[in-house]
């Protein structure tokens, strides 16, 4: 090789080198500086809401969106669709499906669209206070979001929304007191109108949009729901009896499809996580003072609160226990509701 040669070699070998330097020192900041690594990498994350925006979950979904861009730094913009534009639950489980949204805020109805062994969950007096639901959602957060994560979906959160309610045009004691109306139940939840027709309730199926209409002509004289929802919807005008038994609580989940999740990057993951969660939690915490002051306010206009003693309430718990053989493993899931159960029975034996 002549000397000619040896000095092109020995220049361009230089060159590479010096390009090769550059690279591992842009990595290196990278490393130290994750905008570096993931610039010109925006993600939108779509969330579809049924709840107004004015409500506390409006409020706090958001918060929970100007979090999300400050913890990473602007390229997770989480955009938030109140009110159900998007749809009802059935419909925004759909498109989730399908990405053309990224997330949902879904009830109880909605997460027992995902996995009906969620409906355990909120049989009927099973779960019968604050205090309990927090004791046994210690235990079996995980187990609840494992069976959903399993459908292609990443749980994101869960809050408290409150306790299902009975409302009725007559007053409510005990359970013959609510056989004797009609008692509406979703179209959507077939298996609840089940549990209720099999301890012997007169169950008419009606679309939400649809109760007050309903009530009005006197297809039904009953309903059971949360009251921030009867409140809002003025259905306590004619349903003017609320028995103070808790029926089943009321619960609200956030939920990503997996695709989304997967294109987040790692780094940012934890905080998200951790801000949906606190966020969650502040959503339980301002449900149960709305909820005392919906109440606070029907009464003002009208509504009666039929004060169940403790033996009244010993009635209905019997009175679904009676049914109970026949509803596991038909309505409800017999593991899951052993499983809670045998939570249940753990800490009431300690107070």
């Amino acid at each position: 090789m002549n000397k000619r040669n040896k000095v092109q070699k020995t220049a361009a070998s230089k060159r590479t080198c010096c390009f090769m330097g550059s690279i591992v020192v842009l990595l290196l900041l990278g490393m130290g500086n994750p905008r570096v690594l993931f610039a010109q990498r925006k993600i939108t994350i779509k969330l579809a809401s049924m709840a107004p925006e004015n409500t506390p979950w409006g409020g706090a979904l958001n918060r929970m969106s100007q979090e999300w861009a400050t913890v990473s730094n602007g390229e997770v913009e989480l955009r938030v669709y109140h009110n159900g534009v998007a749809g009802g639950e059935a419909d925004v489980l759909r498109k989730l499906k399908l990405n053309q949204i990224q997330g949902v805020v879904l009830t109880s109805a909605g997460l027992t669209l995902i996995d009906p062994e969620i409906m355990t969950l909120s049989a009927p007096f099973l779960i019968r206070n604050d205090a309990e639901l927090a004791w046994v959602l210690k235990d079996l957060k995980p187990v609840l979001e494992e069976k959903i994560n399993k459908q292609g979906f990443f749980t994101l959160a869960w809050a408290k929304s409150g306790w299902v309610k009975i409302f009725s045009r007559r007053e409510v004691f005990v359970p013959q007191d609510l056989k004797r109306q009609k008692l509406a139940t979703s179209p959507e939840m077939p298996e609840m109108s089940q549990a209720f027709k099999i301890m012997g309730y007169q169950m008419v199926p009606v679309a939400m949009n649809e109760i007050l209409v309903a009530l009005n002509s006197g297809m039904i004289d009953a309903v059971y729901q949360s009251p921030a929802l009867v409140g809002g919807m003025q259905l306590f005008g004619i349903t003017k009896h609320m028995a103070s038994i808790n029926i089943a609580p009321f619960m609200g989940g956030i939920v990503l499809n997996q695709r989304a999740w997967s294109r987040i990057p790692e780094v940012y993951k934890p905080r998200l996580i951790e801000v949906s969660r606190r966020i969650a939690d502040e959503i339980s915490d301002s449900i149960t003072q709305l909820e005392a002051n919906v109440i606070k306010t029907m009464t003002n206009y009208g509504l009666k609160v039929n004060q169940t003693s403790p033996e009244q309430e010993q009635v209905w718990y019997a009175d679904v226990e009676g049914a109970m053989p026949v509803l596991l493993g038909t309505t409800f899931n017999r593991e899951l509701y052993q499983q809670i159960n045998g939570i249940l029975q753990q800490y009431r034996s300690r107070r």
